[in-house]
């Protein structure tokens, strides 16, 4: 965890650690299978190639998805000052800041290192929370770049996207189509254990992005002393959601793991079957536990 004041999570320290060792096992089957199945330079191409990419450019990546723009503190003074607060008090080093236009009321944190975080607010979560709200909010935001678990998803993310995309090379690309008889064996092969790769590194990560979470909202209750706040921020995200175009949150569904709440289309879709957060219910009771802790009941 890097040096600061939020609390210490062993137990998401330790949820972590075991994703990771799952998940680099998983990585070393799949390329493997396919440096045996295919070509040892192909496969290592890819694997160091994704690996590289998502890891140096996550923040990128994601602020470009999301029409996001670092803002300086001329341009964002309340944003600025709330972070500027937060990290006085967490005694962190202050992230980029930046904001999202766009009306779904939400916020993230990315980056492959504490010291190359950004967290980004949209303007939709900017015009509806108040200031007590907004810094409940980004001191979520923070606590995940705190505990390092921003670093984490985007490794852990790797190995989905690569069997994904191994799979799509294997439909779609010439290999099927080899003249040698086993041809169809080696695609069939890398197709299957792709899919299991992939399905076993999405269920990982779902369940790591539920506890970190839940991890985030204990640290920024913790770090304020408002838990009240975070759950009404969450209470009005929650609601608000109800009223964004389907069009705008399926856009934004599959960077539901990296936002404070999820932005989810009415409808069925694999964001309501394999959740990246815990429900709200379950979220607003840890945080009226954490309230009574703290002897706060109305705080």
């Amino acid at each position: 965890m890097a040096r600061s004041r939020y609390l210490p999570d062993r137990g998401l320290t330790a949820r972590m650690g075991l994703t990771m060792f799952l998940l680099g096992l998983l990585y070393v089957v799949l390329i493997v299978v396919v440096t045996s199945y295919t070509n040892l330079v192909l496969g290592l191409v890819i694997a160091f190639g994704a690996l590289f990419a998502q890891w140096f450019f996550s923040d990128r990546i994601a602020l470009y998805a999301m029409n996001g723009r670092v803002v300086t503190p001329e341009e964002a003074p309340q944003l600025h000052g709330i972070v500027d607060r937060l990290c006085a008090l967490s005694d962190m080093t202050k992230p980029t800041v930046a904001i999202a236009d766009t009306d779904v009321p939400n916020a993230f944190a990315t980056g492959r290192t504490p010291q190359r975080a950004v967290v980004c607010a949209t303007t939709g979560l900017m015009s509806r929370l108040d200031d007590r709200e907004l810094e409940g909010v980004l001191a979520h935001e923070l606590s995940h770049v705190a505990h390092r678990d921003v670093t984490v998803m985007t490794v852990a993310s790797v190995v989905g996207v690569l069997a994904g995309f191994l799979t799509r090379i294997m439909i779609f690309s010439g290999m099927g189509r080899r003249r040698d008889s086993n041809g169809a064996p080696v695609v069939l092969v890398v197709m299957l254990v792709s899919i299991v790769v992939y399905a076993l590194a999405f269920v990982l990560t779902r369940a790591l992005s539920r506890y970190r979470e839940l991890s985030a909202d204990r640290g920024a209750a913790f770090l304020t002393g408002q838990p009240s706040a975070l759950a009404s921020a969450l209470t009005k995200i929650t609601g608000e959601m109800g009223r964004i175009p389907n069009r705008d949150l399926r856009e934004a569904e599959p960077y539901n793991a990296f936002f404070f709440a999820p932005a989810i289309a009415s409808g069925f879709s694999l964001s309501t079957l394999f959740s990246t957060h815990p429900p709200l219910e379950r979220r607003l009771e840890q945080l009226g536990s954490i309230s009574a802790q703290l002897g706060r009941p109305g705080a």
